[in-house]
């Protein structure tokens, strides 16, 4: 996957790592010719596919595609002797950096083409000529050793030398000494090694560039036959030279990396598992697969970080084998990226990872691969899988033994990424916050200008419409208007705002058996207004609240119950209070004293207490140049429409104490709905500034403290996320400080306590007629606290 990076990484403060604990470098006069090419064959089966049979019906498409990509590239490429350029819509090598990997990236498609069995130019002289002639040219007029970076770095020492390299093992045995020279001398001068960022050499590598990078110096030894760069490679995994300050395999504290709770951040503060994360993995496995029973093989006992984040970090964040958005970062606007494409990746990089992760991880993997693909049917995994990872991937689907994966249930806290999931059999709802820690959104390069409100909150429900988000939402969507989110009407510049932090610190929740609270402390980019915002997901509901919400800058401020991609021609039916609305686009109404509302094929909304609702139907045209004019991911110009269904709250101007409450109940019908808004199975115990509370009939009680506050019995002294459970005779709690300021926290209990069954040694509990636990929260990063009490 194509990246770029905005911001220089800063590295991660790990304890240090002896680099006695890593295997000894081997030695070239030790190492035989034969294991290169060994090494060299392994590779390129690895890019192409290895030596499956064109002929099988499976790979008719694939290869279909291979050929006609290659066929485009040689069509449009200049043969002219006297040329410049290898093509005419990318000219000025010598200055243009960006073109010049675009034309590597083609290059690379044809000699993929090429060395993979079954197309037409497998194996033709002509396509090999045309390939070692572009790599001449190549390095004449826009990448060797000689050249200053400009521009972007990343496409001088990630995106150049990683396409060139693959090349290279695609084409070794003709590249000739004298090319094969050239293309080691100018690697060796941009990526001499995985550590460093050559044109800031006092910058350690971290996160994903790091991985991809180790596997450009791999590729660069098996190449060259360079065992000291495989040694490079390899220690560069583990940041030998550092004592494994930036290791990619131990769990990080701050900084960019995975986290022991499964959160993946890259750029220091970007919630990134779906791109980022995904490149990671993607690299990951392919080096530990690359060298696996070689003499460089990585032996790091810590390799079981990336084995657990298969299920710890990536496995979360899966719906019907799609990757969630919420974790894309600004790749959101690329056109030709997607939940399904990220969802792809993680699918691609689990199945590689399978091949090098020992017992029970292997079989896991595949079966978790396996539930992926067969849940995806909208965009299949196996129509977009490229020759390169399709055989492992059919090999798994063949396999009756192989039994797919549990679809994942319950509720999920990323603290240390600020991202919250529920999920349920028939849909998963994600949440996007933002605090001191996370930014709210980034952008650049062109790319994500109107990002803006994605981290304020921002919901996002994925159901049985596999398409909602990637079939055009991002450019057709009302940028202004995202669901969860509360905002000020002022219109915004765009890039504005990016990777900002906003000023509070409350942010996160908390989670106990599938159910759990969330929350954020809203202080919004550029404006005065606040807002204290909760959800609750319980069950099939989730339930939002929103109080404290003030601005005094004279403008109307409105939080978004839903927005709705309804796609090119969708007639959705609208009820509110069970009454049908009109289908007319550019309709528009407010509705008083709201019970419920349903939209057909979404789902349903409740207001406890009746809500001033507004409804707007209408069709909103974008184009994918809107929101990504990047250098080499820029979109489409052609204009898209798509028709939407929103439902908001006005606050008013200046609000001073406005709240709000709705619930969500994804996938039911309108029976289903009212039956909800009249029976009533979650109340509403607070709605306020200092503590919003919600309950449950069989016995959940859940409730955000913004500070120290009282609701009924329930009771905290300070800032608290929490879950109660009481059934059959004992009392579950867990607790958290999402806002990482306090030290203890002490709650008062609604429920009398006989004795303690079991809790976490930070949880102090003092057993009466109204318990208490005093839980030390310091240091925890957000993080939650356990116990499980006798009731008295």
């Amino acid at each position: 996957m194509r990246r770029r990076t905005l911001l220089a990484a800063g590295g991660a403060a790990l304890l240090p790592v002896s680099a006695a604990a890593f295997p000894t470098p081997a030695h070239a006069a030790d190492l035989p010719a034969a294991d290169f090419t060994a090494l060299r064959a392994r590779a390129a089966e690895l890019l192409t596919g290895g030596a499956f049979d064109p002929a099988d019906p499976a790979y008719t498409a694939p290869l279909a595609v291979l050929e006609t990509g290659a066929a485009t590239v040689s069509a449009s490429l200049v043969r002219d002797p006297a040329r410049e350029l290898l093509f005419a819509d990318l000219p000025n090598l010598t200055t243009t950096i960006a073109n010049v990997s675009l034309s590597y990236r083609r290059l690379r498609t044809l000699a993929v083409a090429w060395a993979t069995p079954g197309t037409r130019f497998t194996g033709d002289t002509a396509t090999l000529d045309d390939v070692l002639g572009g790599l001449d040219l190549l390095y004449t007029k826009g990448y060797n050793e000689t050249k200053p970076e400009t521009g972007n770095w990343w496409f001088w020492e990630i995106g150049n030398p990683r396409a060139l390299m693959d090349i290279c093992v695609l084409v070794h045995d003709h590249l000739g000494a004298e090319r094969l020279a050239a293309a080691t001398r100018v690697v060796d001068r941009f990526v001499p090694d995985a550590d460093r960022r050559t044109n800031a050499p006092t910058l350690s590598e971290t996160g994903a560039n790091r991985a991809d990078k180790a596997v450009i110096v791999a590729l660069r030894g098996i190449v060259g036959a360079g065992a000291e760069k495989l040694a490079l490679a390899r220690d560069g995994v583990s940041d030998v030279r550092d004592g494994g300050r930036n290791t990619l395999l131990d769990y990080e504290t701050a900084g960019d990396g995975f986290y022991s709770d499964g959160s993946f951040i890259q750029h220091t503060s970007i919630a990134y598992t779906g791109t980022y994360g995904n490149v990671l993995l993607s690299s990951l496995s392919f080096i530990l697969r690359l060298l696996t029973a070689s003499s460089w093989e990585v032996t790091d006992p810590k390799r079981t970080v990336i084995f657990d984040a298969i299920e710890r970090s990536f496995a979360p964040l899966m719906h019907d084998g799609l990757m969630l958005d919420c974790v894309a970062g600004r790749a959101v606007s690329r056109q030709t990226a997607g939940n399904h494409a990220w969802g792809n990746d993680t699918i691609t990089g689990s199945l590689l990872l399978a091949e090098s992760a020992p017992e029970p991880y292997a079989s896991r993997f595949r079966a978790l691969a396996k539930s992926w693909i067969e849940q995806r049917t909208a965009v299949p995994y196996l129509g977009a899988a490229s020759l390169a990872v399709l055989p492992r991937a059919l090999a798994v689907v063949g396999d009756d033994t192989i039994r797919p994966a549990e679809r994942l249930l319950g509720h999920t806290v990323f603290a240390d990424m600020d991202r919250v999931l529920h999920r349920r059999p028939r849909w998963t709802f994600a949440l996007s916050l933002s605090s001191k820690r996370i930014a709210t959104y980034e952008s650049g390069n062109g790319e994500h200008p109107r990002g803006w409100f994605t981290g304020d909150g921002m919901t996002y429900v994925y159901d049985r419409d596999q398409t909602h988000y990637s079939d055009a939402y991002w450019p057709t969507v009302d940028a202004q208007r995202l669901p969860g989110t509360t905002v000020d009407t002022l219109p915004r510049a765009h890039f504005s705002g990016s990777v900002s932090r906003p000023a509070t610190s409350w942010a996160g929740g908390v989670e106990l058996g599938g159910a759990g609270a969330a929350g954020m402390d809203l202080a919004a980019w550029g404006c005065t207004l606040r807002a204290k915002k909760s959800w609750f997901g319980l069950g099939d509901a989730v339930v939002a609240l929103g109080a404290g919400i003030t601005s005094t800058d004279g403008r109307a401020i409105e939080t978004i119950v839903d927005n709705r991609n309804l796609h090119a021609a969708g007639t959705n039916r609208l009820t509110i209070d069970g009454r049908r609305q009109p289908g007319d686009q550019g309709w528009t109404e407010t509705f008083d004293e709201v019970s419920h509302a349903h939209l057909a094929g979404v789902g349903g909304y409740v207001f406890p207490g009746g809500a001033s609702l507004h409804a707007l139907r209408e069709e909103r045209t974008g184009s994918w140049r809107d929101i990504n004019d990047g250098a080499d991911t820029g979109g489409s110009p052609d204009p898209v429409t798509r028709r939407y269904v929103t439902l908001w709250f006005d606050h008013g101007a200046d609000p001073a104490g406005a709240d709000y409450a709705y619930i969500l109940l994804p996938g039911a019908d309108s029976d289903e709905t009212r039956r909800h808004a009249l029976t009533r199975p979650i109340r509403v115990l607070a709605n306020t500034a200092a503590v919003q509370a919600v309950s449950t009939r069989d016995g959940l009680l859940a409730a955000n403290f913004w500070q120290g506050a009282t609701v009924g019995d329930l009771a905290s002294d300070g800032p608290a996320s929490l879950m109660i459970r009481r059934s059959r005779g004992r009392i579950e709690i867990a607790v958290s400080d999402p806002s990482r300021t306090a030290t203890t926290v002490t709650i008062d209990l609604p429920h009398a306590v006989a004795s303690v069954l079991s809790a976490d040694e930070t949880v102090t509990v003092t057993p009466g007629t109204r318990g208490r636990i005093a839980v030390a929260v310091g240091g925890s990063r957000g993080h939650a606290h356990r116990a499980v009490l006798r009731a008295g």
